[in-house]
């Protein structure tokens, strides 16, 4: 039997159905608390992105987070500028190059961070321990595969990406 024999009965039309509606409610569920930490500070689903990426990439330039987060510079103006008036985001202009702007959080937005991370972190640990480890594998072979081509070399799987 062929690998791709083995995979047929996972590719009909019913499994793919299924495994789309598991990551609908997988994404609602992950994301429930932290929307709701989120919205107590009146920030949204953009705010964390940013704050989670500056936590994982320390010193991260404004350019490589435009390019983690494929949004416009407007967007990410308006809700990184929220985030350094508010006191969760340090902005510096780089040593090394006075045209680049770099990001770090501050201990106010550690601490956001790692209430946002901690509850997910809670939520994937307990799905990660159920399932065991060849599901864990299997998962991040399969997530490695939805993300787009040109994003999987951005992905480390070990820690963040430099510039």
């Amino acid at each position: 039997m062929s690998p791709e024999d083995e995979l047929s009965p996972y590719l009909s039309d019913e499994e793919l159905r299924q495994a789309l509606e598991l990551l609908f409610f997988a994404y609602r569920d992950f994301t429930g608390e932290p929307d709701a930490i989120l919205a107590s500070d009146g920030f949204g689903r953009a705010h964390h992105r940013v704050i989670y990426f500056v936590k994982r990439n320390p010193s991260i330039t404004v350019n490589h987070l435009l390019g983690i987060l494929k949004i416009t510079k407007q967007s990410l103006s308006r809700v990184l500028g929220q985030l350094i008036n508010e006191g969760y985001i340090n902005q510096q202009t780089d040593s090394s190059d006075r045209r680049r702007r770099t990001l770090t959080l501050t201990p106010k937005g550690e601490a956001l961070e790692g209430r946002l991370t901690g509850c997910q972190s809670a939520r994937i640990g307990g799905a990660y321990r159920a399932a065991g480890a060849e599901a864990v594998k299997g998962f991040k072979a399969v997530l490695t595969q939805i993300i787009n081509a040109d994003d999987r070399a951005r992905f480390t799987g070990g820690g963040p990406h430099t510039d």
